[in-house]
């Protein structure tokens, strides 16, 4: 059985075929009763398109005289998603070529009714979105072939730059990317691991696809991987801090990580690792709710640190 939306889309293809077309005649072909006929011209008049009603006995709908129909429509939610995809990619510097955005932007507003139109605009003119730009323009290119083989589920050798500088080549099955805190990253199955590895794409070149091709795990989310690989690396101190909040509020800054809490009087106690003492002290003084560290005495030298730093800047 076809949905609302697909008999929305049906009316209007009969309503553009036939010219004229009476409720009962409408609510016959489409399988509907005639109220529901009524609501659907609604969401059409919503849309932007411009019809007629005609009273009386032999009444019925149609086009205004004279237009013609867009080949493509939007919803309202549909034409916020395109604005602000476009201000994205504006904002965050994905596109080095200016030109390119405004003539999308061009195109779809062609083919926009005019209240749409109106809307498309608004979005452009009153909407900023603050995002971090791109590290990198070169990166484009590794972008565009990481995702091309994402999408065809082909494997790819590429050139890996290690943090220490050791360069060496690489093959992998790349399942998804994800932009986080200024950088892209890549996700994906590495033949030289034989396991699941994430790569910032400015450490990567010369991307070239391979014949084999890959499955994509059904369940594999890019963003959580990235997450769990990057709490998971090279963490080496053992640290204990009590948070005086609650469970779901500890949950939503500490996300899905190795990090266990234990419920006390109180309070939470948080036992993870860190690979740094002083920037575990950086991310505790962003946290929302008060603290105490229990453990190492490092960690407590390294919130003293950051504390008086903080207490000098204010005179």
């Amino acid at each position: 059985m076809a949905g609302p939306t697909i008999r929305v889309l049906a009316l209007l293809e009969l309503l553009q075929s036939h010219g004229r077309l009476s409720g009962a005649e409408l609510a016959e072909r489409l399988g509907v009763e005639r109220r529901t006929v009524r609501r659907y011209i609604r969401v059409l008049e919503d849309l932007g398109i411009p019809l007629t009603a005609e009273q009386g006995r032999n009444g019925g709908y149609m086009l205004v005289a004279g237009y013609k129909l867009p080949p493509m429509m939007f919803t309202n939610e549909e034409v916020l998603a395109i604005a602000l995809g476009l201000l994205a990619v504006r904002e965050s510097g994905l596109l080095e070529d200016g030109p390119a955005l405004e003539s999308v932007q061009a195109k779809l507003e062609r083919v926009m009714p005019a209240a749409l139109k109106h809307r498309v605009r608004s979005v452009r003119e009153n909407t900023r979105l603050v995002l971090e730009r791109g590290s990198d323009p070169r990166q484009r290119e590794v972008l565009l072939g990481l995702t091309e083989a994402a999408e065809s589920r082909r494997t790819v050798s590429m050139d890996y730059t290690s943090r220490q500088g050791e360069r060496m080549r690489r093959e992998i099955d790349p399942y998804g990317l994800v932009f986080r805190w200024g950088h892209w990253y890549v996700s994906g199955y590495c033949h030289l691991r034989e396991d699941l590895r994430s790569f910032r794409l400015d450490r990567l070149a010369n991307v070239e696809p391979l014949p084999g091709r890959f499955e994509r795990p059904a369940d594999f989310n890019a963003a959580e991987h990235l997450q769990d690989s990057m709490q998971k690396a090279c963490r080496q101190y053992d640290v204990e801090v009590w948070l005086y909040t609650d469970m779901a509020s500890a949950s939503r800054h500490l996300g899905s990580s190795e990090a266990v809490l234990q419920q006390g009087e109180g309070g939470l106690l948080l036992s993870t690792r860190t690979d740094s003492y002083s920037w575990f002290a950086w991310w505790l003084a962003q946290l929302p709710c008060d603290f105490s560290v229990v453990s190492p005495d490092e960690l407590k030298a390294a919130v003293r640190k950051r504390g008086e730093r903080l207490l000098r800047s204010c005179g």
